[in-house]
């Protein structure tokens, strides 16, 4: 399996081999983190839609 890895800040080298190594151990915790992911998305998607009125 290959993913991408994206980070909202700046990491050093080693804390993005650490990670890396970390995921490698536990393809698991890659679900998780994708599956809350996307539920946020839909959260905000939700929130910013308008609302209908007749």
């Amino acid at each position: 399996m290959k993913f991408v890895l994206s980070a909202s800040r700046l990491m050093k080298a080693s804390e993005v081999v650490n990670h890396c190594r970390e995921v490698k151990r536990n393809p698991a915790q890659i679900l998780l983190v994708n599956a809350e992911a996307k539920k946020a998305i839909e959260n905000i998607k939700k929130q910013q839609a308008p609302t209908l009125t007749a």
